[in-house]
């Protein structure tokens, strides 16, 4: 066994956590940040491709509060206005600390570009390139913590769980991929900023580490989660035809830049008869165009993919290359010819509102348990704003670097062997169990298989009661059973035992997600119900969710504070 201490102790090191990571060691704190993928290279950040939004006022006068009340509108009653405030007036100075490290965001006369999105009334998301901004972020954000001798980086290591002593953080508990040795990492403070929970879907748009690990870790702990029932499905996912090496949600950008018209297979522009008022705009909220096209589908009016055709040959080639360069080039590469014929799209889970219970200072309700990023919930209601996903990294990723720092400030560690062995002892059960063979191995791909499909068919886009209690009860039946799953054998990267815990938190996860949406008996935003279709003002509360010592969930609606005040403010 190997053991580590630290003051600050960061799972997740994408966007939130390495920049968790700079500010918690700006603060005088320690860190050791750790990632089962590799430091700034796993997660959802460097795959992120386009915008990012903030009120900078370079492109036209702007201001933060705009922002914000933009955020509001799209969440649709349900944001916890003082998480959005902060986002929104903090990501300003984020983009600017950025611009100091030469990120390289795009600029037009010495000034940097905003552009618009869905959902802004202001050309206000920022940018370095339509496909590499994600990669461009995560170089910048890699580069200040390897120049920071107060941060130690730590690939390959999966943690299974933070380990609690008395009500508070005391540390947590993993293994290194490469070997299975166990680890404990004894810590003043841990911040979970392990990412969301697409993987869990069927069709998404998630790396291989988007298996709700952090939402998991941090319910075991003791913490709540909020908004569970809130996935955002990105409404034009790439279907059709095949496209190699690139973004399947890269089309949002050429949507609303160049008036990509969403089409049926009769032809004909549909967003208008859900609400939306696409023709002409093209920027009607995500879950309002992900509502209209699987309702197309289920109208029969689909392409032979099951999805859409988003057009542009009304556009000239030379128009297109202005607007996007050599990006026309790598889709001609992939046979695709955007003068000439549509694509075809649908829904993909990208993205999750919900997620851990925090205050401002990024908080949970455990001492010493901190979240940032994708892991924390409430800040964006029923529905995500364009672009606010990378600031929410950025922004909620150094507030709680900061904040646990000082929380940290002249604290003893606590950890003690007895801290930690309940959670070794069963990692070291399983390590030590009797392995199956390759035929029962590959029930752990079975299982994950099942649980993506259930998710994707009965809690995606459009929800019932009766899918939601039969997934709730299916769900239950193979978290109990678990255990007389085991790895394949062998102890040298062996990734089947990643592969039980990712499924322990994933199972977990995803009952989360399916009691909250089986209560919630209303449709607003990302939560569609065909058996309650209205939106209810007496649903518009947050559901809380927590586990028990008898390891169910229990969830509550509460009311969210609100403490933004927009007019004293502006």
């Amino acid at each position: 066994m190997v053991h580590l201490e630290t003051d600050i102790f960061i799972i997740g090191a994408g966007g939130s956590g390495m920049y968790a990571a700079i500010a918690a060691a700006r603060n005088g704190a320690k860190v050791i940040i750790a990632d089962k993928s590799m430091i700034g290279r796993g997660g959802a950040t460097i795959m992120a491709q386009m915008t990012t939004a903030a009120a900078l006022g370079d492109e036209e006068p702007d201001h933060w509060t705009m922002h914000l009340e933009d955020t509001l509108l799209a969440g649709r009653g349900l944001c916890n206005e003082e998480l959005s405030s902060v986002l929104c007036k903090e990501a300003i100075d984020r983009i600017r600390e950025m611009d100091d490290w030469k990120v390289g965001w795009a600029r037009k006369n010495g000034k940097i570009t905003g552009v618009g999105a869905p959902g802004h009334r202001k050309p206000r998301c920022v940018y370095v390139d339509f496909l590499n901004t994600g990669p461009a972020v995560a170089k910048c954000l890699r580069t200040q913590i390897v120049r920071n001798a107060e941060v130690t980086r730590i690939s390959g290591l999966l943690i299974t769980d933070v380990v609690v002593e008395d009500g508070v953080v005391v540390g947590a508990v993993g293994f290194n991929l490469a070997d299975q040795t166990p680890v404990t990492i004894a810590a003043k403070a841990v911040i979970i900023a392990a990412g969301g929970l697409t993987r869990l879907y069927s069709r998404n748009s998630a790396s291989a580490n988007m298996n709700g690990d952090g939402y998991a870790m941090a319910l075991r702990a003791g913490a709540e989660l909020i908004d569970m029932e809130f996935p955002q499905f990105f409404p034009i996912g790439h279907l059709a035809p095949r496209l190699v090496g690139m973004d399947p949600i890269m089309w949002d950008p050429f949507r609303y830049k160049l008036g990509g018209r969403l089409r049926n297979a009769k032809g004909e522009e549909f967003v208008h008869e859900y609400g939306g008022q696409d023709e002409g705009k093209y920027l009607t909220t995500r879950d309002i165009i992900s509502y209209a096209i699987t309702k197309e589908e289920e109208a029969g009016r689909a392409t032979s993919n099951g999805g859409v055709y988003l057009s542009f040959e009304h556009l000239l080639e030379e128009e297109l290359r202005s607007a996007f360069g050599p990006v026309i080039d790598r889709l001609a590469a992939n046979g695709i010819d955007l003068t000439k014929r549509p694509i075809e799209v649908a829904p993909i889970a990208h993205y999750h509102m919900g997620g851990i219970k925090v205050n401002s200072r990024m908080e949970t309700s455990v001492l010493g348990l901190y979240a940032a990023g994708e892991a924390v919930g409430g800040a964006n209601g029923a529905n995500r704003l364009s672009g606010n996903a990378l600031v929410e990294a950025f922004v909620f990723g150094e507030r709680a670097g900061r904040f646990s720092a000082i929380y940290a400030t002249g604290k003893q560690r606590g950890w003690s062997n007895k801290s930690g062995i309940r959670h070794l002892d069963s990692l070291n059960n399983l390590i030590s169990c009797k392995h199956s063979d390759d035929p029962e191995h590959a029930e752990l791909g079975q299982i994950w298989a099942e649980l993506q499909n259930l998710m994707w068919q009965n809690v995606g886009v459009l929800r019932t009661g009766l899918k939601l209690k039969k997934t709730l009860l299916r769900l239950r039946s193979i978290r109990e059973n678990l255990e007389e799953v085991t790895p394949a054998k062998g102890q040298a990267f062996n990734l089947t035992l990643q592969d039980w815990f990712d499924l322990r938190s994933g199972l977990l996860t995803a009952e989360a997600v399916t009691l909250s949406a089986l209560n919630r008996t209303e449709s607003r935003g990302a939560h569609q119900r065909e058996d309650f279709t209205e939106t209810k003002q007496s649903f518009e509360r947050n559901q809380s969710i927590s586990l028990d010592r008898n390891g169910s969930l229990n969830s509550r609606f509460v009311t969210s504070k609100n403490f933004s005040e927009l007019k004293n403010a502006r």
